[in-house]
C-alpha cells in the first residue's frame, strides 16, 4: 500500500514523473468515484510495523521517564524535577532521527514528536515550579507561558530537522498557549475570559490552516497534511470555546431554544467544512450537538428512547453527508463569491 506521501517523496526523488502520480492518483479517485480533494489524505500507518514500533516507542519513552524521575539530586519529594522531561525529550530525538528520518514512519514520526516538545516544556515548566513552589495564579500562568514558549521553540526544531507534518500544528498550539496564559497572567480570577482566548487561538489557527490549504488546492503536496493537523487542532479550540460559552454542559439539562442554538451552529459548522472541505469542525463539535438533540428529544416525551434517536438522527444524516459529500460541497462553494471560490480547494466539475 502507497500513501499520498509515498507519492510525494517518489516524485521529489524523480522516481516518477510528477505527470505520472498525477494519473495513479485520478486513477484511484476514479475507481472511488470521489474526487481526490475530498478524501482528505494523511499518512498515520504504512503497515502493522508502525503500531509495533509505536508500542516499543511509548514503553521505552516511558521507562526513561520513570528512571529520570528517580535522579533527584537531592531534591525533595514533593517537588518535580526536570530529568524526566530532558532525558523523554532526548531520546525522542535520538529515536527519530532514525524512525522519522531514515525510515519515515508515520505513527511512531507523532509519537516521538510529542514525546521531544512536551520533554521539553515539562522539563521548563519543572524548572519554574521548582524555583517558585508557592506561585499564585498569575506567577503560574506565567511559567506555564514560559513551558509553552519552550514547546514552541522546540516544535520549530523538530520541524526544521524532521518536517513532520504535524509539527506546525503542534508548535502553533503552543504558540497560542503562551498568548492565553501571557493575558491570564495579566488579568486573573476571570470565568469567561480562557473561553475567549481559546476561541481567538482557534480561530487564528484556523486562519493559519487555510492559508496551508490554499497553498495546495489540489492537495497532492505536504502542505495539504499540514493544514489537516492544523485543521484538527482549530477545531476542538473554536468547538469547545463556543459551545462552553452558551453554557451547554453547565447543567444537565438544557433549554429548547439553546439546543436549537447548538444545533443551528452545527449546520453551520457543516456548512463550512463542505466549503473548506474539512471534517474536523464536524467532528470536534459532535459531542455538543448530541447532547443538545438528547436534550430535544427528552423534552418532547420521549425519554426512554432519547439516546437511541439522537444516535439514529445524527448517524444517519453524517452518513448521507458523507455519501453526497462532493455534491453537497459543489453547490456551496458555486453559492459563493469567485473571489472565495478561487482560493477553495478544487471542485469535481462532474459532482456540478
Amino acid at each position: 500500500m502507497y500513501s499520498e506521501s509515498d507519492l510525494q517523496d517518489a516524485v521529489a526523488a524523480g522516481a516518477i514523473r510528477p505527470e505520472a502520480a498525477q494519473a495513479l492518483r485520478d486513477h484511484v479517485a476514479g475507481l472511488r468515484a470521489t474526487p481526490l480533494v475530498d478524501e482528505e489524505h494523511f499518512r498515520l500507518l504504512t503497515g502493522f510495523n508502525d503500531i509495533f514500533v509505536a508500542i516499543a516507542s511509548v514503553i521505552l519513552l516511558v521507562a526513561v521517564g520513570w528512571l529520570g524521575n528517580a535522579l533527584r539530586f537531592g531534591a525533595p519529594d514533593h517537588q518535580p524535577v526536570f530529568m524526566s522531561g530532558l532525558l523523554v525529550a532526548a531520546v525522542s530525538w535520538g529515536l527519530a532521527e532514525y524512525f522519522t528520518r531514515a525510515r519515515r514512519m508515520a505513527l511512531p514520526s507523532i509519537l516521538l514528536l510529542v514525546g521531544f516538545v512536551g520533554g521539553v516544556a515539562c522539563a521548563v515548566g519543572a524548572i519554574g515550579i521548582q524555583m517558585f513552589p508557592d506561585a499564585g495564579d498569575s506567577l503560574a500562568s506565567m511559567i506555564l507561558c514560559v513551558a509553552a514558549a519552550a514547546g514552541a521553540l522546540a516544535a520549530w526544531l523538530h520541524w526544521r530537522r524532521f518536517m513532520v507534518p504535524i509539527t506546525v500544528a503542534v508548535g502553533a498550539a503552543a504558540a497560542a498557549g503562551v498568548g492565553v496564559t501571557l493575558v491570564l497572567a495579566a488579568v486573573p480570577d476571570n470565568d469567561i475570559l480562557p473561553f475567549l482566548l481559546l476561541l481567538a487561538a482557534g480561530l487564528a489557527i484556523f486562519a493559519l490552516a487555510m492559508t496551508w490549504d490554499m497553498s495546495d488546492r489540489a492537495r497532492t503536496t505536504r502542505r495539504s497534511d499540514v493544514a489537516f493537523w492544523l485543521h484538527l487542532a482549530a477545531a476542538p479550540m473554536i468547538a469547545h470555546s463556543l459551545f462552553r460559552l452558551l453554557g451547554v454542559l453547565d447543567a444537565d439539562q438544557i433549554s429548547a431554544g439553546r439546543a436549537v442554538l447548538v444545533v443551528a451552529l452545527y449546520v453551520a459548522f457543516g456548512l463550512v467544512a463542505l466549503a473548506i472541505d474539512r471534517r474536523a469542525l464536524l467532528v470536534s463539535s459532535l459531542a455538543y450537538v448530541l447532547f443538545a438533540l438528547y436534550a430535544l428529544f427528552r423534552q418532547a416525551g420521549a425519554v426512554e428512547l432519547s439516546w437511541a434517536l439522537t444516535a439514529l438522527v445524527i448517524g444517519s444524516a453524517l452518513l448521507l453527508l458523507s455519501a453526497l459529500w462532493h455534491h453537497a460541497r459543489a453547490r456551496i462553494v458555486h453559492g459563493l463569491p469567485d473571489a472565495v471560490t478561487q482560493r477553495l480547494p478544487y471542485l469535481d466539475r462532474a459532482a456540478v
